[in-house]
């Protein structure tokens, strides 16, 4: 992989990690109309993905450092800050319970039969649609002090879907959101809160994991890669929750349809590999 590649790979996951859209989804899609060809793979995405969470931990530090201090109080037993700051960063960490379970379970399929471009386009029309329906009828009227622990699960189970690409984690979660009544704002922050720890998790463990294999992580391209994705992705958290609390989330249902319809066209007349 050149540099040049990384650079597009890392505008890629940055411009749509966090959009409904799946990020997961277009690095597959775009590493193989590279000039190196080919799936980048789960372990390369998963490491890249460290970047956009890196901005998540920039833009939304006064949060985290508030939920993480209000947490560690209440496992200590040592009350700090709001109680519901601390029940907050329960439901995270409750929430991030399915998809470390998923993660684990389903790994090999993570990494071979799931990345199929067919499963990949239907995802991301099935998904597409309903999102669109998610926020046509849901009432869009609770916000975060809302979160109950059924609701933080279910945020939970619609973040684990993500680990198929074309899904989305911010997809799945804002859908879910939507869809038990939350504001589109309060269901995006929370979906980039939510990601944290498991995207940091599986990036870091990706990277023990396969950080000695030049093949599966070449290290120049990685890390720029995840630089660029890092800037990038930080400039789109800004953007997203401004357009988010005015408009719907219609163009990026459509873009989804519309991308799942050009992946599978592709496949049927050779120009893509399902592989």
């Amino acid at each position: 992989m050149s540099w040049l590649e990384a650079v597009i790979l890392g505008l890629v996951q940055g411009l749509t990690e966090f959009l409904p859209v799946s990020s997961s989804a277009h690095l597959r899609i775009v590493g193989p109309l590279l000039p190196s060809g080919g799936d980048p793979g789960a372990a390369f995405t998963a490491i890249v993905q460290i970047g956009t969470e890196l901005a998540v931990l920039l833009y939304f530090r006064r949060d985290l450092v508030r939920i993480g201090a209000a947490w560690f109080g209440s496992v200590l037993r040592r009350p700090v800050g709001h109680p519901a700051d601390a029940r907050l960063g329960w439901l995270i960490v409750v929430g991030s319970v399915p998809i470390a379970v998923a993660g684990l379970a389903f790994q090999d399929l993570i990494e071979t039969s799931l990345r199929h471009l067919q499963l990949t386009a239907f995802a991301l029309i099935g998904f597409g649609v309903l999102l669109g329906l998610a926020d046509r009828i849901g009432r869009k009227q609770r916000t975060l002090p809302e979160m109950t622990w059924t609701r933080g699960l279910m945020f939970g189970l619609a973040q684990a879907l993500a680990l198929i690409p074309g899904v989305s984690r911010s997809g799945g979660t804002i859908t879910a959101g939507l869809l038990m009544g939350f504001t589109r704002e309060a269901a995006a922050r929370y979906s980039f809160l939510l990601a944290v720890p498991a995207v940091l998790a599986s990036g870091f463990y990706q990277l023990w994991r396969h950080g000695h294999d030049a093949a599966a992580v070449p290290v120049t391209a990685t890390l720029i890669a995840t630089l660029v994705s890092f800037v990038v992705g930080y400039a789109v958290i800004v953007w997203f929750l401004r357009l988010v609390a005015t408009r719907t989330y219609m163009p990026f249902v459509v873009y989804r349809i519309a991308l799942g319809l050009l992946v599978l066209a592709g496949l049927q007349t050779g120009y893509l590999q399902p592989y």
